[in-house]
Parts: structure tokens; sequence; C-alpha cells
């Protein structure tokens, strides 16, 4: 009975245990890429960081209190959309005042105008004097300026009331708000900020020693680290100025209008094209890294991978690496390191 009960609970321990992962069977074939010693173009690195060719900061053009807010950040806002209010009853009365004083004028105007119709019929009829109609003429004329000026006037206070509505001056994404809901506006006071996403560049600061070999190729990539993604860039401007200091130039590489999830600020690297040359590539997907030891699993005629420390360079594309030494030309290497390394003949 002891040693059925013994048996039991040994049965019950083992079955609230996960089973070990499979181990790579001895005869599984690894997915291999090949050493190939081919043309490649030279590229310059340099960093840069992303920036937006379209960012302002809507800013407040008169004072008043906001009473509404209707994007935040993150938010996307199109061409004209209402992003705040500011309290308009203040600038409505100057409307109104202004709309009085211009139908005040007008009359006067209507008025001065029959005067000086009558003194000139008095005149011709030698009732009145000559000095006696140019006075007339010049009331006239007085007040067809005063109705001028009111009516800019009225315009100028209408103006003023639509500034109380706050519309987005393009398509883009809000960026930051720095005002809140029921705090005082004055005029120059931000309000948002935001940006176009559709227009974007990257900025990059590069010794004027590489500048003619970027201007001879006009090519360049643009790699994010932060997302590993590689972009193309759609056209290089090379600003005409240099800065005394650092002996640089600023050059913008432009990006294409469909990048998705790259932001003002983002860092980046711009990898420029300025010759071509022949060199040693192993797949990226290849390369791996122990602490210090940068290295491939190398796969021979019977499909045994072994660890080979190598040398990696600097050029290459989104897809291979050059390799300084470690390597010949021909030779196979495991693309799934992890995979090799688990491998029983693996050393």
């Amino acid at each position: 009975m002891k040693k059925l009960a013994l048996a039991a609970l040994v049965a019950l321990a083992g079955c609230g245990k996960a089973p070990p992962p499979p181990a790579p069977q001895a005869g599984e074939t690894l997915q291999t890429g090949a050493v190939e010693l081919r043309e490649i173009e030279l590229a310059y690195s340099a960093e840069a960081v992303v920036e937006a060719v379209r960012q302002s900061t809507v800013s407040a053009q008169i004072s008043g209190r906001v009473v509404d807010l209707r994007f935040d950040v993150g938010d996307y806002v199109k061409k004209g959309e209402v992003i705040a209010r500011i309290d308009e009853r203040a600038a409505a009365q100057a409307v109104a005042a202004t709309s009085a004083q211009v139908s005040e004028a007008q009359a006067a105007l209507t008025n001065a105008r029959a005067a000086y119709e009558r003194s000139k019929q008095l005149l011709a009829q030698k009732f009145v004097s000559q000095a006696s109609v140019d006075k007339a003429e010049a009331d006239y004329k007085a007040a067809q300026a005063r109705v001028a000026a009111l009516l800019a006037g009225a315009g100028q206070a209408q103006t003023e009331r639509s500034f109380a509505t706050i519309l987005a001056p393009y398509s883009g994404v809000v960026s930051a708000r720095h005002i809140e809901l029921g705090e005082m506006a004055a005029p120059g006071k931000p309000l948002m900020t935001g940006f176009d996403p559709s227009s974007l560049r990257v900025v990059a600061s590069v010794p004027q020693a590489q500048i003619a070999a970027i201007q001879a190729l006009g090519k360049a990539r643009i790699e994010v680290p932060s997302s590993g993604r590689w972009v193309d860039v759609k056209a290089i401007t090379v600003v005409p100025s240099a800065d005394p200091r650092t002996h640089t130039t600023r050059i913008r590489l432009d990006l294409a209008e469909d990048v998705r999830g790259i932001y003002p600020g983002v860092y980046a690297r711009a990898h420029f094209s300025v010759g071509r040359a022949t060199r040693l590539l192993v797949p990226r997907a290849a390369v791996v890294r122990r602490s210090e030891v940068t290295g491939v699993y190398v796969v021979d005629e019977k499909g045994a991978a072994r660890l080979r420390q190598v040398r990696i360079g600097t050029e290459g594309d989104a897809s291979y690496v050059e390799v300084l030494a470690g390597l010949r030309a021909g030779e196979r290497v495991a693309l799934e390191p992890v995979k090799a390394g688990m491998a029983p003949a693996a050393n």
C-alpha cells in the first residue's frame, strides 16, 4: 500500500510540471545563406534628426477667456476645422457699436447730399452765394469720408470678432497644447502646436569634404534605429551655408508623403552613397553577438554549424553587412543563429 501511495504522489507531482522545450533534431536542416563577394554602394553615415517641413504654433489674436477646446495632443485635425474658441461677447459689442455709428454717418451723408443739391438749385436761381454752395459741397464730402472711415472700422471690428474662432491652417497632428479651458488668452499667447505628418524631412550635418561626393550621386537612405526601419529619400537638398566652428554643412533629406510612424525629433542615421566598391558581405540575420564577441554559425558540407568569430564593417544595406575578417566567399552561414546554437554539433 505504501508503494502504491508513493507512486501516486510521484505521478501527481509530475503532472504540474511543463514539458521541456523540444531540442532541435540532429538531422534537421538549418536555413542558410551564402557569404558573397559583390559590388555595393559605399555609404557615408551621419547622425540626423527628423523634423517637420510644416510645423507651426497657433496663437491668440484677441484677449478673452477660452470657452472651447476641441482637440488634444495626438489628435488629427483637418484644414479649416475649429480647434478653439475665445469668448467673443466683447468683440460682438464692438461690432454692434461700429454698425450703429455707420448707420448714423449714412443718415448724415444723405442729409448732406440733399443740402448740397438744394444749394446748387438755389445758386442757379441766384438765391444763395457761391460760398454757401462750396460749404454744402465740403459738408457732403466730409460726410462721405466719415462713412468710409466708419465702414473700415466696422470691417476691422468684424475681423477681430472672427479671431475668436481659431481654425486649423492646414491638416496635421496636434503635438502640444499650451492652454487649458477657462484660461485667459492674450494676443500672441500660444494655444496649440501641430505639424503635417505628410511633409517630413531628415536633417544631417556632414563634413565639407563629403559634400562633393554626395552631390555627385544624389542618393541616400534613412535608417531609424528605434524601429529598425529603412526609409527611401525623395529629394536631397544641400543648404548653401556652412558652420564655421564645426566645418559642417546641413543636408535636408525629404521623405515620401506615405511614411508613417515617424515624428519630428526622432533620431535617425543618414546613409549617403559616395561611390561603389567590391566588398565581402554576410546576411545581417546570421550575425550573433555574445557579450563582446561577434560571430556567425558556419555550416559545413555535413550540415553541422560551428560558431566562428568575425569582424564586421560599416558598409552594407538593410539585408547584408560587410565582413572584414573571419569568413571566405562561398561559405554558408546559418540564418537562424539561435536555432543553430541549440543544435548538438554546434560549439
